[in-house]
């Protein structure tokens, strides 16, 4: 039996930056998770996915993370996307020092 397709996000990083980035629905890259496209059907996910791995001049690393929809706009069921959502954990920069 095969597994039912959980909600999903398409994250990737900024090429230039090097910013932890998401794909929205108008097809912009966003910062925010909030932001985010959460996509609940299995073949739109891979159509949106490989359209965004396509984009190579904008982001690198491009994939499907998990998440669980919520109030607040999409939530990170692994504790790898919490980790970049919030960026590194050696000292407050970038945006960390922002919140």
């Amino acid at each position: 039996m095969s597994k039912s397709f959980s909600p999903k996000v398409i994250t990737a990083n900024a090429l230039i930056e090097g910013d932890v980035i998401y794909l929205a629905e108008d097809d912009a890259w966003v910062r925010d998770l909030a932001s985010a496209e959460v996509l609940t059907d299995e073949a739109i996910a891979q159509v949106r996915l490989l359209d965004a791995q396509s984009r190579a001049s904008e982001a690198v690393g491009v994939y499907l993370a998990d998440v669980a929809p919520s109030e607040e706009g999409p939530q990170p069921t692994h504790f790898r996307e919490e980790f970049r959502r919030t960026g590194p954990s050696n000292y407050f920069h970038g945006k960390q020092a922002g919140a």
